[in-house]
């Protein structure tokens, strides 16, 4: 089984790379890094969160709107090759990254494929670190980038393509939607029922549920549309905000998520919950979403 250690970025295209660092900057909060020629790097890590020292944990970059890539970092690099050949053995090409291509996504190692919907992975090797602190644009309370929603055009089929092949475990469903850890968070990924590939929202851990609310009203002011909540989620427990953002993405703020420590992993047992609004948030916010709608 491969073995994935956490989620380290994301790469999304843009058709305005302006405007995609402007909202990331302005509206998010994430402390641009560089923009080097067609692309920009973003951090949203806090020194002493998951991950801290993350060289960046966002990419846009010049391209299709649809261009959409998630990257995973492994604890053993002495994995890859093998990772690599249990990937082609299971029917899944590999691509390995050329020299110019790891420059570009700033790791010494990586290996491209898809999953069966067709959405694009990466695993890299030594990602590279930072040493200055995030400093972010605004004060929206971000301490780290923590999951992504995932489309998938067949839900028990990649939840088992991401159980059997990789380490993932399921925390919970939703219907059939999958909500999948690869360490002790909640989830790192959660697959949504959808008839194209894609990532479906990108989601920032904040400090405390006051960094929801001041976001609330701040995104309001400008004229963001909110898509959903504030409102709780009765699986991972997390409170949460979700809204529009460049090209129509859907990011998310959240606080208090669920983690299952080691020793829970033994007697640890997965929910169902049905595909309603009642299961995605506790408190009857209805979500604007056409993923989280039935």
């Amino acid at each position: 089984m491969i073995r994935l250690y956490d989620i380290r970025y994301l790469r999304i295209g843009t058709r305005d790379l302006d405007a995609a660092i402007a909202f990331a900057t302005r509206i998010v909060g994430l402390q641009l890094v560089a923009r080097e020629g067609k692309t920009a790097y973003f951090r949203s890590d806090k020194v002493g969160a998951r991950g801290d020292t993350r060289d960046h944990t966002l990419v846009y970059f010049e391209g299709d709107p649809a261009d959409h890539t998630s990257a995973f970092d492994i604890l053993d690099g002495d994995d890859f090759d093998r990772i690599g050949a249990e990937l082609e053995n299971a029917g899944h090409p590999v691509h390995y990254g050329t020299r110019e291509e790891c420059e570009q996504r700033r790791v010494k190692q990586f290996l491209a494929f898809r999953d069966p919907t067709g959405n694009k992975h990466e695993v890299v090797v030594r990602p590279y670190h930072s040493g200055p602190r995030y400093f972010p644009s605004r004060d929206a309370g971000i301490t780290h980038f923590s999951h992504i929603g995932l489309r998938t055009s067949d839900a028990p089929r990649d939840e088992a393509f991401w159980t059997r092949l990789l380490n993932a475990r399921v925390s919970d469903w939703i219907g059939d939607a999958p909500l999948l850890r690869v360490n002790t968070i909640h989830h790192t990924l959660a697959l949504f029922p959808s008839p194209y590939p894609g990532v479906q929202h990108i989601n920032h851990q904040v400090e405390d549920f006051d960094d929801i609310m001041r976001s609330y009203y701040f995104l309001r002011e400008q004229g963001v549309k909110i898509v959903f909540g504030p409102g709780r989620h009765p699986s991972s427990s997390a409170c949460f905000l979700y809204f529009e953002g460049h090209d129509k993405m859907v990011y998310e703020y959240s606080v208090g998520v669920k983690h299952i420590q080691p020793g829970e992993e033994a007697s640890y047992r997965p929910r169902q919950f049905p595909f309603a609004p009642e299961s995605f948030c506790m408190w009857g916010s209805k979500p604007d979403i056409p993923e989280f709608r039935s």
